[in-house]
């Protein structure tokens, strides 16, 4: 017998589709989302030169050690040892498979004398790294996880230790008007269009529900790809916790706006501005 029709016919009596009639698969379903949030969210070069801007206006000698904290795929830590051959990076985080796709497919980029720089350690932040640091940093809101002021102080006094001394600490922080209301946001981005939602928001506890869909060209769509479930914190809250954490200066670092009353890229620190529907604030906390 033909083994090519002997395959064809265990197909049919399995009731399975042969491979040619098969529907295509959507982009949706082709699509890596590590990827696409790498490409619709993180702008690590631009974080590097605003950590470095930072550093200069304390009057620091240029950051070399930094540690990445919740640093799902390491993008920014890959970025950093990238950035001058005298950096190191550690990037911790909870979850194994993100660190995995993160050794595949960014320090999989590096060379070897770079991959010999950056460490990555699955584990809670919580319990910090044994080795000081001249920076800490939590992007994207990720500490927001933690929607106790106990629990959002210890893991500020954890950071506070794993700092040299003058080291600094930095984080993002988002609010405005439309930050406290249920609302959908789109950008267009080079082959997909992200979606940012805000489902819920609860006014008594700060409490928030947030997720990220992604659309693609051909009508399909990638729903919840990342889901956040978070407190939403107040600049005052976050000035108090991290001096009660024992830092010494906090500073509040806002973006300007252009022209067009658009976020202009550019942050500066500052007491005193009005709110805006949206904004966006580095907090500087300093050793």
């Amino acid at each position: 017998m033909d083994v090519r029709r002997s395959r064809t016919l265990s197909t049919k009596r399995a009731g399975k589709t042969p491979a040619a009639s098969r529907k295509p698969k959507t982009q949706a379903q082709k699509a890596d989302r590590h990827d696409l949030y790498q490409r619709s969210v993180q702008v690590p070069e631009g974080d590097i030169a605003i950590f470095e801007q930072i550093f200069r206006s304390m009057g620091k000698r240029k950051p070399l050690r930094m540690r990445e904290d919740f640093c799902g795929t390491a993008f920014l830590s890959t970025t950093w040892v990238r950035s001058d051959p005298k950096r190191h990076a550690v990037g911790i985080d909870l979850d194994g498979p993100t660190l995995e796709w993160g050794r595949e497919h960014n320090l999989a980029t590096l060379t070897p004398a770079q991959r010999k720089r950056i460490r990555l350690v699955q584990g809670d932040v919580l319990d910090g790294d044994d080795e000081p640091v001249d920076l800490i940093c939590a992007l994207n809101f990720s500490y927001c996880v933690f929607k106790t002021r106990a629990l959002l102080r210890r893991y500020f006094e954890t950071v506070r230790r794993g700092l040299a001394d003058g080291g600094a600490f930095i984080c993002e922080l988002y609010g405005g008007t439309e930050a406290v209301v249920a609302i959908d946001d789109e950008r267009r981005c080079k082959g997909f269009i992200y979606e940012w939602q805000q489902a819920e928001y609860n006014p008594i506890t700060h409490d928030t529900l947030c997720h990220i869909h992604y659309r693609f060209p051909d009508g399909s769509r990638l729903d919840r790809a990342f889901t956040y479930d978070w407190r939403l914190w107040t600049i005052p809250e976050l000035r108090e916790l991290l001096t009660e954490a024992g830092f010494g200066k906090v500073e509040i670092w806002w973006e300007g706006v252009d022209e067009d009353g658009d976020g202009s890229g550019e942050y500066h620190p500052t007491e005193r501005e009005e709110n805006q529907e949206s904004w966006l604030v580095y907090v500087v906390a300093t050793r």
